[in-house]
């Protein structure tokens, strides 16, 4: 904001010089709106112009340039505007150089005035106003995110869910209880051998089939 103020100030100033330059003594005294614009052209004459046909029109168009910019903080319309005050100084000069053989500077005013230095001191002005000046600011560019993701238990409710749970699965080692028990020992209908080397005891009696059947009948055993 204050660079535009400050261009803006610099390059008003520079326009309020150019314009009043052709008011003031360009060559010999003669004023810069004597100069008609075509004879930057066709080439310099004694011949007067008229006013808003003489080196005053440039400049007005610059001052116009001027304005816009410094309303519409444009610095490239600024800049041109400074560019047009110099540059038809520049060709006014080389048409009078031509005209009169050589340029010159007296200060008894021959010569050179201090209406061309305004002209060139207004264009300077309005090229340093479209630097101070920052011009106007751009919006930021609009960057498209992703959308965020909705979170069931923070931003919202859960999503409708109508599928069928699935049932837990169970772990593989406790998926089912042990079907069987496992013995360790003989199987039945396993004879083990007897071994030879055992020797026999005599102190055991031997089975009697008979006397173990009425045991199991609840007959008390024969007496020996």
């Amino acid at each position: 904001m204050i660079r535009n103020i400050a261009g803006s100030v610099l390059a008003l100033a520079g326009a309020t010089a150019a314009v009043w330059s052709p008011f003031r003594a360009w060559y010999d005294g003669r004023h810069g709106r004597d100069y008609a614009i075509d004879e930057l052209f066709t080439g310099i004459t004694d011949a007067k112009g008229e006013l808003l046909g003489s080196m005053l029109a440039p400049f007005l168009f610059a001052a116009l340039l001027t304005l816009l910019g410094v309303v519409l903080r444009s610095r490239l319309l600024v800049a041109f505007a400074g560019f047009v005050v110099l540059g038809f100084t520049v060709l006014w000069m080389v048409r009078v150089g031509q005209a009169e053989g050589s340029l010159s500077i007296g200060g008894d005013g021959a010569g050179l005035g201090d209406g061309v230095a305004t002209a060139f001191g207004g264009g300077i002005l309005l090229l340093l106003g479209a630097l101070v000046m920052s011009g106007r600011s751009r919006p930021p560019h609009h960057v498209d995110r992703p959308p965020r993701p909705t979170h069931p238990t923070l931003d919202g409710p859960p999503p409708d869910d109508t599928s069928t749970p699935e049932a837990p699965r169970a772990h593989p080692q406790t998926s089912a209880p042990y079907a069987t028990t496992q013995t360790y020992g003989v199987p039945d209908g396993y004879d083990v051998p007897a071994r030879g080397d055992v020797p026999a005891r005599d102190d055991v009696p031997a089975r009697d089939p008979e006397q173990e059947q009425g045991q199991e009948r609840g007959n008390p055993p024969p007496q020996r």
